[in-house]
């Protein structure tokens, strides 16, 4: 009978020691974590875009008749001068045309000769009384119609040379050929785009900027100009122009921004330009500190007296490059977790190294 008592109060003994080493093991240490306190500090987004040198003026130059291309001397990359030769059609027709103005000329001229003589033969014989008066006005009323007749002809001669002339397609302005349009044999129409001529002179950079850049935000109005094949050269430039609609095709806005100290920046040359916005007072916070409640930006704040971590939501201003702006949510001073979010609860106890919450 003693032997079962002493066996029994080994086994309880057992059991409580066994209860107690489990409620040691289930007792949790605090979640490490990394922390960063709350600071508004000025800062300012960077955005690099890339773009294009193209001529600050540009003209597409056509011809003003329509016919069959028979002569192309330049292409794409050509330097030409002003008043030069490009192209000509097949000028038979308006060769033709100016023949026929010219024959009609002389016989507007021929015609006005011979009333001419009839005026002063009636004139004449006025003077002597051997005409009548109203033979006097006949030969003057001929003489008066066969002037205009040649003033007609004159003029339907210099329509048929501007016609003739209209054969070739001349370049307007000194300057480099950028696109071409058409082919030896093709017919052209009137006012077709046959080449597009960039005018030597002032060039710009031009660059397709989404509207999301200027939302919030003021830039700087200098941008840094580089070319991409070579980036170490790089030119700070004004903001020339800025589109004021948005391109329907990219749901882009146009700036042009000048190079007027960048001459050697050929044309057609991709480059890249920085877009600086003016820095402002704001609060920045690292990727790994975001999380999410209800679907909206959040972050985890400490409580610096308990050690507890509570998630709360904050309004996004902007995304950077590895940091996000908060406009609203958090002020400065708060301590936020920067890295261990994954896996927090409300309320749960964390720690982290105290120097840093300094």
């Amino acid at each position: 009978m003693r032997a079962i008592l002493v066996a029994a109060f080994l086994a309880t003994g057992a059991v409580a020691l066994s209860s107690c080493e489990k409620q040691a093991t289930n007792e949790v240490k605090p979640k490490r974590v990394q922390i960063v306190v709350v600071k508004a500090a000025p800062t300012g987004d960077i955005n690099f875009i890339t773009g294009e040198v193209s001529a600050r003026v540009q003209s597409d130059l056509s011809f003003r008749v329509s016919g069959r291309i028979v002569e192309r001397h330049v292409d794409v990359g050509a330097f030409v001068k002003a008043g030069q030769v490009l192209a000509r059609i097949d000028a038979e027709e308006q060769k033709a045309d100016l023949d026929v103005a010219t024959a009609n000329l002389q016989s507007a001229q021929a015609q006005q000769t011979q009333a001419q003589l009839a005026f002063d033969r009636q004139q004449n014989l006025f003077k002597a009384q051997v005409t009548t008066r109203a033979a006097l006005d006949q030969a003057q009323e001929a003489l008066l119609r066969a002037e205009g007749s040649v003033k007609s002809a004159q003029a339907q001669l210099d329509t048929a040379r501007d016609a003739f002339s209209y054969t070739e397609l001349r370049a307007d302005a000194d300057g480099v050929i950028t696109a071409r349009n058409a082919e030896i044999g093709q017919v052209a129409q009137a006012a077709q785009r046959i080449f597009t001529l960039a005018h030597e002179g002032p060039r710009d950079a031009v660059f397709n900027v989404f509207e999301s850049l200027y939302l919030g935000r003021k830039l700087e109005d200098k941008v840094t100009v580089g070319l991409l094949s070579t980036p170490s050269r790089k030119v700070d430039a004004a903001v020339r122009e800025i589109s004021p609609t948005i391109d329907p095709s990219t749901g882009t806005i146009r700036v042009k921004v000048g190079l007027e100290g960048a001459p050697d920046m050929p044309l057609g040359a991709p480059v890249v330009g920085t877009f600086r916005s003016i820095p402002q007072d704001a609060i920045e916070l690292p990727w790994s500190a975001m999380a999410s409640k209800g679907g909206q930006p959040a972050v985890w704040v400490v409580d610096p007296s308990s050690f507890s971590v509570s998630i709360r939501p904050v309004e996004v201003s902007g995304y950077g490059t590895g940091r996000f702006a908060v406009r609203a949510g958090v002020s400065p001073g708060e301590i936020v977790v920067s890295d261990g979010t994954k896996f927090l609860r409300p309320n749960e106890i964390v720690s982290y190294d105290k120097e840093a919450a300094k």
